[in-house]
């Protein structure tokens, strides 16, 4: 079943503050909770994240039913590739070097930026990108 294209960018949009916070702060705790989501997003879809089921309870009702829809499986494997940035980040700002948890929080927050601002999934791209490559290796 498709999903509503504002749900994922809704959730990049969240992912974005909390990133940028991550880097101002460094906070640790605050990159477990995003790994978290991004977990919770990559095992379930983007619809059993805690921004999936914000968006789903507090922010569709008020905005409408969806125009757009799309496959749920990029944006699954974008939460994926978030959750192993969140993972590297977590590692550099725990155990160290500091600078891989920012590197890897900044990358993060980058691609979650391009979602949010312009609609860009950069994960997405990387999934249609490698599943083509597997249809022309058939």
């Amino acid at each position: 079943m498709d999903i509503d294209v504002r749900g994922p960018r809704f959730g990049a949009a969240l992912t974005t503050a909390v990133l940028a916070v991550v880097l101002v702060t460094g906070s640790f705790w605050l990159l477990a909770w995003q790994t978290l989501a991004f977990a919770l997003g990559a095992a379930g879809g983007v619809g059993r994240s805690p921004y999936g089921w914000l968006f789903r309870k507090a922010v569709r009702p008020r905005i409408g039913p969806p125009t757009e829809f799309e496959a749920p499986e990029p944006p699954r494997f974008a939460q994926t590739v978030g959750l192993v940035f969140a993972g590297v980040g977590l590692v550099g700002f725990g155990l160290g070097p500091n600078w891989l948890g920012l590197a890897a929080t900044g990358a993060a927050l980058a691609a979650a930026f391009l979602n949010a601002a312009f609609g860009y999934c950069l994960g997405c791209e990387m999934y249609l990108l490698v599943r083509r490559v597997a249809v022309r290796a058939e």
